[in-house]
């Protein structure tokens, strides 16, 4: 079982950055691939950024190439995901997740991220 906290959410202007945490429970967490998700409102969850469990590969979606990273810490039991330059379309909830690389087992609760224009 893994147990997944965020946090690092908050109000920005656009053209700013924040820097989202998920912390986990759990030795095995660097077995899981890591993945950050959003849901805006009104829309469906979409998928953001996923690490490999050996840190190795890295994947975004288009929409956020180029302005947002993800990394990991094995040793702190941590993912983060660094956002900059900012949209008010990137306003969502924000989750992480951890699976293999074909189901997405666990998830946190989420941290909202707004930005205002």
């Amino acid at each position: 079982q893994v147990q997944l906290v965020e946090s690092g959410g908050g109000l920005v202007q656009a053209g700013g950055s924040l820097r989202l945490s998920c912390a986990a429970s759990g030795r095995t967490f660097s077995t899981y691939n890591m993945g950050w998700f959003r849901r805006a409102p009104g829309k469906e969850r979409e998928f953001v950024s996923r690490i490999s469990s050996n840190n190795r590969s890295t994947l975004y979606a288009d929409s956020v190439k180029g302005r947002f990273t993800i990394s990991r810490d094995n040793a702190k039991n941590t993912v983060y995901l660094q956002m900059n330059s900012l949209k008010p379309e990137d306003t969502a909830v924000y989750y992480c997740a951890a699976g293999t690389s074909i189901l997405w087992s666990y998830w946190g609760q989420g941290t909202q991220v707004t930005v205002s224009s």
